[in-house]
């Protein structure tokens, strides 16, 4: 039997925990403030401590170092509903054994407690270097459930060499995860140097990646470092790492194995040493299935994978996050912060985010243009991503996610329906027909071509067309 502490200035909290501390066989200990918990701690040394972040006085983060000092290495389970990055890296650099998410269901908390209760060792994560700075990252916006999860996550890996991989969206802040996850680790002295993989050419992407010597090709008049030479202390972050062609796959997945770069034209490797965080919106799993990625580097890469949620999965960022721009743009255009009506941000609040996060961002900065100095105003916003996706006739470009939500809506909607049937044939007729007509319009009737540029042989091409009844000119 263990004696447990559990500081928390929420009543309901303490006496949950207490009941569940208790009908595991331990004995409870409860404490409304760290100082009221620190004189309990003198009068019986409790085993474990649940301790709340937000408490009258003395803050939870402050206390850890006051019950360090006077029990050693006593498993510290921290409990918050206002977590943000910081937070999580600092209580997790303190030692802390768990960081709980309230609201938190007794099953996972009745989890977190036996493993405290059978090990008092302390967390891997206590060794982490403390003097490590703990600000000067951009910070990642937000106290939902969803988002206190990711700074968790990133609190957890960043203390290690770990390769990172980081699932979402477009526009949800991967690379603002991976700058994070670089500042708060080992190497935040080294550089990060961001790539985004689907920019680079396939012709160029080799000597992008891994340099080249000097005559190598032509032009190559001087030996070029490459990105993964130049990450060398620090990390190197590859967004849409999807995309990377196969033969470069297998160099990668070399050189995070030996730390060895062998240049375009060299005859001899360099080493180099770094930290790889990969990012990519599509399903990698698919494009392993596909065979158009290695398994052998997914698996490399996924080593701890975080998911970054959208921002429809976030609505009560909403508001915070529209602040945070505000704010940020002001002071960038050397500007008064103008003020957000309440009709605007019941907008902001119901729309979709197609964009995620940067659209919200364009929206913001949108809005204090029109607004000049203004209350925004619901005018102000631009349309929202999911109406200019109805407007295709305007001529207006809308992004890959807009148009998997539709497909979302509308295999909704036929799915209530218990009628209906065939619903994957119906749906690829209803796309197939527009994209082989576009195909052949724009490449002058030429069929060919068209199936040059759809990934189809000529002859599946020709079929496809005399079934939809589309005709080249």
């Amino acid at each position: 039997m263990s004696h447990l502490l559990i500081v928390d200035d929420e009543p309901s909290i303490c006496w949950g925990l207490a009941k569940l501390a208790e009908s595991l066989g331990h004995s409870v200990a409860t404490a409304a403030s760290a100082e009221q918990g620190l004189e309990a701690s003198a009068a019986r040394r409790p085993d474990v401590i649940v301790l709340d972040v937000r408490l009258p006085g003395m803050s939870g983060v402050a206390a850890m170092h006051h019950f360090r000092r006077i029990l050693g290495p006593v498993p510290i389970i921290i409990i918050t509903a206002f977590g943000d990055l910081t937070t999580a890296v600092e209580t997790v650099r303190k030692g802390a054994f768990e960081y709980l998410l309230k609201p938190f269901d007794l099953t996972m908390a009745q989890r977190v407690i036996v493993r405290a209760t059978e090990s008092l060792s302390p967390p891997p994560a206590a060794a982490v270097d403390a003097g490590l700075a703990q600000d000067g990252v951009e910070p990642i916006v937000g106290h939902s459930a969803a988002i206190q999860e990711v700074f968790k996550r990133i609190a957890v890996v960043a203390p290690t060499d770990a390769c990172v991989h980081l699932r979402g969206e477009s526009g949800t802040g991967k690379e603002l995860a991976a700058r994070a996850i670089h500042h708060y680790s080992r190497r935040s002295s080294g550089p990060f140097v961001a790539v985004n993989v689907a920019s680079l050419s396939e012709s160029l992407a080799e000597s992008e990646l891994f340099g080249h010597a000097r005559g190598a090709f032509t032009g190559a008049d001087q030996p070029r470092k490459g990105l993964l030479e130049q990450s060398h202390g620090g990390t190197i972050f590859l967004d849409e790492v999807a995309d990377i062609p196969l033969p470069l796959q297998v160099k990668l997945l070399r050189v995070l194995e030996h730390g060895e770069i062998l240049p375009v034209g060299a005859d001899r490797p360099v080493q180099s040493d770094f930290r790889l965080i990969s990012a990519t919106h599509q399903d990698l799993r698919q494009r392993v299935a596909e065979g158009k990625f290695r398994h052998d580097l997914y698996f490399r890469l996924i080593t701890f994978a975080i998911e970054i949620p959208p921002l429809r999965q976030r609505y009560e960022d909403v508001a915070e996050l529209a602040g945070h721009f505000l704010d940020g743009l002001a002071a960038k255009n050397g500007r008064p912060r103008p003020a957000l009506s309440a009709e605007a941000l019941a907008e902001l609040q119901r729309r979709p985010w197609l964009g995620n996060v940067r659209e919200l961002r364009n929206a913001i900065e949108h809005a204090m243009i029109l607004a000049r100095g203004g209350i925004i105003a619901p005018e102000h916003l631009p349309p929202p991503l999911g109406e200019m996706v109805g407007e295709i006739g305007s001529g207006l470009i809308f992004q890959e996610e807009a148009i998997a939500s539709l497909v979302r809506q509308w295999a909704e909607r036929q799915l209530r329906d218990p009628a209906g049937e065939d619903l994957y044939d119906r749906l690829l007729k209803w796309v197939e027909r527009p994209l082989l007509q576009t195909a052949m319009e724009h490449c002058g009737g030429q069929c060919l071509a068209a199936a040059r540029r759809l990934g189809l042989h000529r002859t599946t091409l020709r079929k496809k067309l005399d079934d939809l009844g589309i005709g080249d000119s």
